[in-house]
């Protein structure tokens, strides 16, 4: 008997039949907001990495942003319809897609899975073909009642949902959305992006550190929902402990202000500044331990900078940042919220604490910055798990079937439309 053929879903792509007519299946990318975040981030992977010769792809942003200029420096067409009123907004969506209407329509994030499904409707309501509509669910909030109640009645003109972890398929389960097949693809994460990342080398001259300060980071929008006031209040703990290390909080969002204010109270923010010298800038205050550097355009270099990379979330779908500190070999140390420990085996592939204990997220920290032996074993056990599981080609592949399958269906049943009529 002949053994069989082990293939690896990172690094064996299948080979597609081509399409009749040497045709592209239309794509239409629908995103909430054009800002920086998890499902923006996941779009902009899928998008470097999809078979421009299969696959003819237009996005709609509901808003503009950073990752609307992202998107078009890929190349990219990306129509921006910035309407705060829905109803505005999907007439401007339907004008749009009517000039071209598409196979597949693909929705992230709340407002797009609405907007872009009454658009799929309105389509059909015109004469056209409806598209063959995807969600693909990237957060872990809990809506409204009223949000709930208007996304389960939209999901029944829907043909599939996407959750990027099992908690989002339980998420989905338990808002009875699973009255349509429920697709589980985690995001994945450019290997070759980092596999060969240089480390940031001018961190200790932007921020006014001594050279070989050990270094703590988290990368996360600054809101509520990510747990940055839990680290600042774990981090004077960890000073007690190594009284040398550092902590660079990257990104940006609502809440700087109240978390520097929180740092500030601490006394970790460091001597204070003569006018706006220090605030909204990159640059430290005297004798700081904690650095907001804002946003950064050179996160993959900051975060190989890293001795320790963290996420202290209160909620998490999974948590793309934290697969990108695996992929280079980072230590991690994150909440056991979500998706996370799908992708964090604690003690294994790095730490896992519990959500609001800065005690123990301090333990964590101070563990990994103290044990080097640990910290080596858990970082080079979650490259390894990055590489098996989480790989951008693993999750590209994964969608590309979903968008032949939505293509084919949407075929089939236009034409049996056509034979009814």
């Amino acid at each position: 008997m002949t053994a069989p053929v082990l293939t690896d879903p990172c690094f064996d792509h299948p080979v597609r039949s081509p399409l009749p007519g040497g045709g592209r299946i239309r794509v239409v990318e629908v995103l909430a907001t054009g800002s920086n975040g998890g499902a923006q981030e996941h779009v902009w992977s899928l998008l470097s990495r999809l078979d421009r010769t299969r696959y003819d792809v237009l996005v709609i942003s509901l808003s503009d942003g950073n990752t609307v200029r992202r998107l078009r420096s890929l190349g990219y067409p990306v129509a921006v319809v910035a309407e705060t009123d829905d109803k505005a907004a999907l007439d401007a969506v339907v004008d749009i897609l009517a000039q071209r209407p598409p196979d597949i329509i693909h929705d992230h994030m709340y407002r797009a899975e609405v907007i872009g499904t009454r658009a799929a409707l309105a389509l059909g309501e015109r004469g056209f073909d409806r598209p063959y509509v995807i969600g693909t669910v990237h957060s872990s909030r809990v809506r409204s009642f009223e949000d709930r109640a208007v996304l389960l009645a939209l999901t029944a003109s829907m043909d599939r949902l996407v959750a990027v972890s099992e908690s989002i398929v339980a998420k989905i389960h338990a808002e009875g959305r699973d009255i349509i097949p429920v697709e589980l693809i985690y995001n994945g994460v450019d290997l070759s992006r980092y596999d060969h990342q240089e480390a940031c080398c001018t961190l200790p001259e932007e921020y006014g550190f001594p050279v070989g300060t050990p270094l703590v980071g988290v990368v996360a929008r600054l809101e509520p929902e990510k747990g940055h006031r839990t680290l600042l209040d774990a981090w004077p703990l960890v000073l007690d402990r190594v009284p040398s290390a550092r902590l660079l909080i990257v990104g940006e969002g609502s809440q700087r202000e109240a978390l520097e204010e929180q740092a500030d109270g601490l006394g970790i923010l460091g001597e204070a500044c003569s006018g706006d010298r220090c605030v909204g800038t990159r640059e430290a205050r005297p004798g700081a331990r904690v650095v907001f550097t804002g946003r950064r355009d050179d996160v993959p270099a900051v975060t190989a900078a890293l001795d320790v990379a963290v996420l202290p979330s209160y909620r998490e779908a999974q948590g793309i940042v934290i697969l990108e500190a695996m992929a280079l070999s980072r230590p991690v140390v994150a909440t056991n919220v979500g998706g996370i420990p799908e992708m964090i085996e604690d003690g294994v592939t790095g730490l896992l604490v519990p959500p609001a204990d800065p005690v123990a997220l301090a333990a964590a920290i101070s563990r990994l910055l103290t044990d080097h032996p640990l910290a080596d074993t858990l970082a080079r056990a979650g490259h390894d798990r990055a590489h098996d599981r989480f790989c951008i080609e693993r999750m590209v592949t994964e969608i590309q079937n979903l968008y032949d399958e939505g293509a084919a269906t949407r075929a089939t049943r236009a034409g049996g439309s056509r034979s009814a009529a």
